[in-house]
């Protein structure tokens, strides 16, 4: 037994300016630019907001989601018996694709409602 839910929207953006972009989308959304390392920026809103990163890339822009899971194993082999396919084994995540062609990423739980929130799967 596993538990997964949604955990992020991820805003991939092929630029050299992400802070700028971080403004755009700040704006956009009604949230304000939090911590960045340089390659992430998180915006910032209420607790209970969905979790909104813009993540400077290298391929073209586009939008994903991340799964969070406490067990990523567990969460991956679900997706594939619903004919999601492994595009990359990351150290920390799994790049997966949809038969829709849309790419999302499995990673460990970051949202602070996970316990409560999750699907239960068995």
């Amino acid at each position: 037994m596993h538990k997964s839910q949604l955990g992020a929207i991820i805003i991939d953006c092929q630029t050299e300016t992400l802070p700028e972009q971080a403004d755009f989308w700040s704006l956009a959304l009604g949230l304000k630019p939090g911590r960045s390392d340089g390659r992430y920026i998180h915006l910032e809103g209420k607790d209970e907001d969905l979790v909104v990163t813009l993540q400077k890339v290298e391929h073209p822009s586009r939008v994903h989601i991340d799964i969070e899971t406490d067990d990523i194993d567990a969460e991956v082999k679900r997706l594939q018996t619903l004919g999601a396919i492994i595009v990359e084994k990351m150290e920390r995540w799994v790049v997966m694709e949809a038969p829709s062609k849309h790419r999302f990423c499995i990673i460990k739980p970051a949202r602070s409602d996970f316990e409560s929130n999750a699907n239960v799967w068995q």
